[in-house]
């Protein structure tokens, strides 16, 4: 099992250029038109050199987050799940 780390919380229009094309790819996913000012957050999947997206307006918990992750065979490291849970 892989551990997901939080990269940073940014607003779309703030996040760094490198961060672009794994949001862009989300969004297209999930049919998903981004707000400029819509907190996203960029998890590290350790083990890996990729990146997992969260919108965060599209949670009401970390418990819903976590199931996603499963699917990735990933699971959030114990500090950013309680920073996440601040964003909530």
């Amino acid at each position: 099992m892989f551990i997901a780390t939080l990269v940073g919380i940014f607003k779309f229009d703030e996040l760094p250029q490198e961060y672009g094309p794994y949001v862009r790819y989300k969004a297209s996913l999930e049919k998903k038109n981004i707000d400029e000012n819509e907190k996203i957050a960029i998890l590290n999947i350790s083990g890996t050199e990729s990146y997992h997206v969260l919108f965060l307006d599209s949670y009401k918990s970390t418990a819903e987050i976590d199931e996603e992750l499963k699917a990735a065979d990933a699971k959030l490291n114990y500090n950013t799940k309680k920073i996440l849970e601040g964003h909530l």
